[in-house]
């Protein structure tokens, strides 16, 4: 695979934009004042929903948003359903670095496979969720990449359509014409209600790029809500986005972690890059997984790290160490 990281445009972000969103809500007091602030501060509360961890796993410190700190995402989109906590068919790793004024972004394939810290076994990285929830998937990828994740924000899939009904619908061009659960989707630029946005954002089997397209087409998703979302013309109806989001997206990010986001990081929106970690499939013991080879993962936990201010100008670690990922054998 090994694609070229591409530039992406200012809207392409996820918790920055929510955080945008948020925001716009906030400083909307010449408009509906305390009545605004007060239903944002409720929303965010709703979707604040701590993680037990030990603290700080790969950091002597803990980091500080209000003084600019580097720090990491874990953005996990889980297709959530009735009686089934699903796992976690989207999984990004986001870094923010205010000091280089730039965010990366990378897509981890669902079925790349790796240890399952605190299961003890060998799987597929998605099953860290049904396993063991956000915990598990933090710790899991953590140790993956090698890297500290500090947040994570957690959408509910299935509560797509709800979101998207709030905002009135959304807009997406669509690159791949094909059919999933029944709804034709043609080439071109689409606009989805609910219901149809739930069904773009799940197809992957007839996709040549599997699980990289169906998280492009989820973000396409994520990117027109957030566009419209942030519209000023949104802010009359600000009640039902509030409450969608705060019933489908929880986050370990507090109130005043968003308002410092807002309000400090901001400037980075302009430099945003995404890439992909490369691998193979391999079918063993009759079940496909994504294979990732070492020196792919080092090259990519050393991005990362650099990224983060934890590699110092001889490419060594600072702070304290980690430990190295290791995946059996195969058999």
């Amino acid at each position: 695979m090994g694609k070229k990281p591409q530039k992406m445009s200012k809207k392409k972000i996820w918790i920055i934009s929510i955080c945008s969103i948020l925001g716009l809500f906030i400083l909307a007091g010449g408009v509906y004042g305390f009545s605004v602030y007060h239903s944002v501060h409720k929303a965010i509360n709703t979707m604040h929903q701590t993680v037990e961890r030990q603290k700080p796993v790969k950091r002597e410190k803990e980091v500080e948003i209000k003084k600019r700190d580097p720090f990491s995402v874990l953005i996990l989109g889980v297709d959530q359903r009735k009686h089934d906590k699903g796992r976690s068919d989207t999984m990004i790793v986001m870094t923010v670095n205010p000091q280089k004024k730039s965010i990366e972004m990378l897509s981890i394939p669902r079925d790349t496979r790796t240890e399952i810290v605190g299961h003890g076994t060998i799987d597929k990285i998605n099953h860290a969720y049904a396993f063991g929830d956000v915990q598990m998937s933090m710790d899991t990828v953590e140790k993956f990449l090698d890297i500290p994740i500090d947040y994570y924000i957690k959408v509910n899939m299935q509560g797509f359509k709800d979101i998207v009904d709030a905002v009135g619908g959304v807009t997406v061009h669509n690159d791949l014409a094909f059919t999933a659960s029944g709804e034709k989707f043609p080439v071109g630029e689409l606009k989805l209600n609910g219901k149809q946005a739930l069904k773009y954002s799940r197809m992957r089997h007839d996709d040549p790029r599997g699980d990289f397209g169906r998280q492009m087409r989820q973000r396409q998703i994520i990117d027109s809500i957030l566009e419209k979302g942030a519209s000023i013309s949104s802010l009359w109806n600000y009640d039902d986005i509030l409450d969608a989001i705060s019933k489908n997206v929880k986050t370990n990010l507090t109130f005043n972690d968003m308002v410092d986001i807002q309000s400090h990081y901001k400037d980075l929106r302009n430099n945003i890059q995404e890439f992909q970690i490369s691998g193979t499939g391999e079918t063993i013991n009759k079940i496909w997984y994504y294979i990732v080879p070492e020196e792919e993962r080092l090259k990519v936990s050393n991005r990362l790290k650099e990224h983060l201010g934890l590699l110092d100008q001889t490419g060594t670690s600072v702070g304290k160490s980690t430990d190295i990922q290791k995946v059996p054998p195969k058999s």
